[in-house]
């Protein structure tokens, strides 16, 4: 457990020997990379279909990250042999000076096989959106899944910021729900609570303080 902000949350950031392997990498690898593959760790003991998550999430790049570093954090669900829907957050693009970089501060993908550089180049704009946001400050999220639609809300407001009509791992999949940063990131997460809908398997809790 860390200590940010005057809030308990439990810190996660990539190992020493998995910042080494990155370090070796070519940057048109380490693109690829960034995009396709993020360390996550698992909620044990639940497994989502449908329902409604809610955590408070920060983050920032980590210490020494390259140029590109954004502080990915977000939250992955109906994870299962390594495939999995995700929303999450580019910290420090939401007060960007600019404007395309602000409009990516939130994202959809499904990885691996979609991540967000193929869903940026197939359908421009559709699974990215802006919302004001700031690196190292506890920002509460909301994901509501039925079927295959999910919405991300941030901040607690009534709509949502970003909307996806087509999660592209189907309707009726489930698996489990896990904490998820990219490479270059130090991240933080308290509150974590998730509710499956009455039809969903497992059981409802909070599971992160």
């Amino acid at each position: 457990m860390r200590v940010l902000d005057g809030k308990k949350g439990l810190r996660v950031t990539l190992s020493d020997e998995t910042l080494r392997r990155f370090k070796g990498m070519t940057d048109d690898e380490l693109d690829d990379v960034q995009a396709r593959v993020g360390q996550y760790a698992v909620i044990e003991g639940l497994e989502f279909s449908d329902g409604v998550i809610t955590a408070e999430v920060a983050g920032a790049p980590a210490p020494g990250a390259g140029p590109g570093a954004r502080g990915f954090v977000g939250i992955a669900f109906r994870l299962y042999n390594g495939v999995y829907e995700l929303f999450s957050l580019r910290l420090t693009n939401g007060r960007a000076e600019d404007q395309q970089r602000r409009n990516h501060s939130t994202q959809y993908s499904s990885l691996p096989n979609w991540p967000w550089l193929r869903l940026r180049k197939d359908a421009p704009s559709r699974y990215e959106s802006y919302v004001d946001l700031l690196p190292d400050v506890w920002t509460t999220i909301r994901i509501e899944v039925r079927g295959n639609r999910a919405r991300l809300y941030v901040h607690g407001q009534e709509q949502p910021t970003l909307i996806v009509n087509d999660l592209k791992t189907g309707v009726q999949r489930s698996g489990k729900v896990a904490l998820w940063i990219n490479y270059g990131t130090v991240a933080h997460f308290r509150n974590l609570t998730v509710m499956p809908d009455a039809h969903g398997a497992g059981p409802a809790g909070r599971h992160a303080p």
